[in-house]
């Protein structure tokens, strides 16, 4: 059977040959089967784009209906992926669904599709199972537990083709001839007897391939979890980040589209209000220590709190370790260095002015050992006390030098008597120390 596969997928490359030598040389027009590729997550795009399919074949009297099916489940509603179901089962188009290519998967919902269709093949090394619930009819105990391989889903009668047969795309087409869909017989390949091996194949019809346009396909990818979960991290930084800035700059700007359209990734996936809340705090907290300077509770707040909302963002669907890691290691290098960087830079530029607060005094409001956060003026400011001695919450202390957003400090009590005898000229000597 394999050798006959690979027979079989020979004819796969004289398909296109044949198609454009019938256009050019002006011959008669050859029967087409339609093809469509579905990956990703059944959403309303892809739904909307069979549905289409289905009735596009249908009008122009396509020989049949081929579905190129890799996802790893729905996030449909149940109303509209039993729609979906029932419309390929009973369309005036035969419709076969092909499980490829090989490492292809069909999941939850997209099984469900898979057992609707007339037809249906599985390429090698490809899984099925996971069905959600019987749509049309009983499901097999091991479909709905969990996956099968081609074999198993032919020997249950899941599957109409064998995984030889479905080895490649041609492969698939050439075999759907010769098998009956409500009482007709499809025609999509002749067969040619060769001594001492199996018959050679040649496709009889033209495959034509059909894809999402590029705005639709710009929306099932901005819903697909990874992504919606990266732009929603991505908008959330660059937003804090516009908030630690003058004026309203490319952060802001990018991070307003990233919003967008993580928005509607959001409202298509079953997002979780619990998971967003989460990642909300934990923006939240890395922007409350941000503002003092110090990594201290908030930061760790920020922590574990953005790594659990990431984890329960969606309910039922993945985001993948990948984007997981690299969503929660990139918001936590951005919130810790680069957006203090960022501030650092903003407020040691001369034209703040506030070489003026030198001198001023002001009170500890979390304990420097060396570096806490002190109150000046009103308002709190990260400081840096420049002797060994730690200084303790509520204690009064002095500005004597500024570096960026950090005030270095001293206690009043025990440092210099005027901070302009620290930077000035030595006292002149006293009686004691003058020469005779």
């Amino acid at each position: 059977m394999l050798a006959a596969g690979l027979a079989l997928a020979l004819a796969t490359g004289l398909a296109g040959v044949g198609s454009a030598a019938a256009q050019e040389g002006g011959g008669a027009r050859r029967s087409f089967v339609n093809v469509v590729q579905v990956s990703g997550y059944l959403d309303r795009v892809l739904a909307d784009f069979l549905a289409d399919a289905v009735g596009e074949s249908e009008r122009d009297g396509a020989e049949a209906l081929v579905i190129q099916l890799d996802s790893p489940g729905s996030v449909l509603a149940t109303a509209e992926l039993d729609a979906l179901a029932f419309r390929i089962g009973h369309a005036r188009v035969p419709v076969a669904v092909w499980v490829g290519e090989s490492g292809a998967q069909a999941l939850g919902g997209a099984a469900s599709l898979v057992l609707a269709a007339p037809l249906a093949g599985m390429a090698p090394e490809t899984r099925l199972g996971l069905v959600p619930r019987p749509i049309f009819g009983e499901v097999p105990a091991a479909l709905r537990q969990g996956t099968l391989g081609p074999e198993d889903a032919l020997e249950l009668g899941v599957v109409e083709l064998n995984r030889e047969e479905s080895a490649v795309l041609g492969s698939f087409i050439a075999a759907l001839d010769g098998q009956e869909v409500a009482g007709e017989t499809l025609r999509t390949a002749t067969f040619e007897a060769v001594e001492g091996g199996p018959p050679r194949a040649e496709l009889t019809v033209d495959a034509r391939l059909a894809k999402l346009d590029l705005l639709p396909r710009l929306l099932h990818t901005v819903a697909s979890p990874p992504v919606a979960y990266l732009l929603l991290s991505a908008a959330l930084v660059l937003i804090v980040f516009e908030f630690f800035t003058a004026g309203v700059g490319v952060a802001g700007l990018v991070g307003a589209g990233c919003a967008v359209l993580a928005a509607y990734g959001l409202a298509v996936l079953p997002t979780s209000l619990v998971g967003l809340a989460l990642l909300a705090l934990g923006v939240f907290g890395f922007a409350v220590d941000v503002q003092t300077g110090v990594p201290r509770f908030w930061t760790g707040v920020g922590v574990v709190a953005y790594a659990v909302g990431s984890l329960v963002l969606f309910e039922g669907v993945g985001i993948g370790w990948l984007p997981l890691v690299a969503g929660v290691v990139g918001v936590v290098l951005m919130m810790l260095a680069g957006l203090p960087a960022t501030v650092r830079s903003r407020f040691s530029t001369p034209t703040v002015g506030r070489e003026s607060m030198i001198g001023e005094m002001g009170e500890a409001v979390a304990e420097a050992a060396p570096d806490g956060v002190v109150r000046v003026r009103d308002a709190l400011w990260p400081a840096r006390t420049n002797r060994a001695t730690p200084i303790g919450v509520g204690q009064r202390v002095r500005v004597i030098g500024i570096d960026g957003p950090l005030l270095e400090v001293e206690p009043e009590e025990g440092g210099a008597k005027d901070y302009r005898e620290r930077r000035g000229s030595s006292p002149p000597p006293t009686g004691h120390d003058a020469g005779p």
